[in-house]
């Protein structure tokens, strides 16, 4: 009796390959759809916010700011041949790329315009090289959102320690063909010194309110909208007492600060509430403080994130 030792071989219809090569491609193409719509998000770097939590080196914002205000005028510029980028003056011609000399505490106010053809953006860092490190606060613009030919913008920067910063264009590669210049801070000039009390009041009254999508919040009134986070000036030695109120829906919580990258850097006994006890929607509070040293402050929503969102605004001292 003879044995079948012939073996059953199953196999598809092309109209089956067909449709799993569809289905792959699919797949392929609503994952490159999803990467690619999210690419400003693979390319930057994590929210400030989270590196503060984190404990992470902070360059900017010392304990004591000086007082001291240098503002510094830069204009992006191009060779005709666009193998060249720099700073105020073309390579090789005095005044390219100004060194700037400061001390620990001062504050630099950078008034940036593009007077070139290309697209750029600014930021401070204190990398050696590339575009990454950029310190919060001092960015004008972003490598995916950069300025125009003809358009400008302003950002601020106070050293925290000595040392060689550098501030550049941050659209990548535009730092190697020449868009560097150097800022050299050196030790501290002494903490701007307060003055005796003046017998001088202020009363001041803040709102929290935010926009119907939560993603813009503010002190007042809206951006665009009269009376924004309104700047406050007072003199060293005056008393200050300001009163807020959470007109929104959101936790909120208030202090002046010295770093406005960093929401536990309060000074002059100013917090209202905080961040682990906040104002609830409707509730209010008040403050009353001396303003001490001159100089520059600002005052935010002390829950993290919240002044990245927009609440936050000048406090001067005179």
């Amino acid at each position: 009796m003879s044995q079948d030792n012939s073996q059953n071989f199953q196999r598809t219809s092309p109209a089956r390959v067909g449709r799993m090569l569809a289905i792959m491609l699919g797949v392929c193409l609503i994952g490159g759809i999803i990467f690619f719509s999210m690419w400003d998000y693979w390319i930057s770097e994590p929210p400030h916010v989270i590196s503060v939590m984190a404990g992470d080196v902070d360059h900017s914002g010392p304990a004591e700011a000086t007082g001291i205000t240098i503002t510094q005028n830069l204009s992006f510029l191009e060779s005709a041949d666009f193998r060249s980028l720099t700073f105020n003056a073309l390579k090789d011609e005095p005044g390219v790329n100004p060194t700037i000399e400061m001390s620990v505490g001062d504050k630099i106010v950078f008034d940036v315009v593009n007077d070139g053809m290309s697209f750029h953006a600014f930021g401070v860092t204190k990398d050696t090289e590339g575009f990454a490190g950029i310190i919060p606060g001092s960015e004008i613009a972003a490598p995916t959102n950069p300025l125009k030919p003809g358009e400008s913008g302003t950002s601020e920067f106070i050293a925290g320690e000595e040392g060689t910063y550098y501030y550049i264009c941050t659209v990548p590669g535009h730092r190697d063909q020449g868009m560097v210049g150097e800022i050299v801070v050196s030790g501290s000039s002494g903490p701007a010194v307060a003055a005796a009390p003046t017998g001088v009041s202020h009363e001041f009254e803040l709102d929290f309110i935010e926009s119907a999508d939560f993603r813009t919040l503010a002190f007042n009134a809206l951006p665009g909208e009269e009376g924004n986070n309104p700047q406050i000036i007072v003199n060293s030695g005056d008393e200050v007492t300001i009163t807020t109120n959470n007109a929104g829906m959101s936790f909120h919580a208030f202090g002046v600060v010295s770093n406005p990258d960093d929401f536990n850097s309060v000074i002059f006994d100013s917090a209202i509430a905080a961040a682990t006890n906040p104002l609830k929607p409707g509730e209010s509070g008040s403050t009353t403080f001396t303003a001490g040293a001159p100089g520059t402050y600002h005052y935010i929503c002390t829950v993290p994130g919240h002044a990245l969102q927009g609440m936050i605004g000048e406090f001067i001292v005179e």
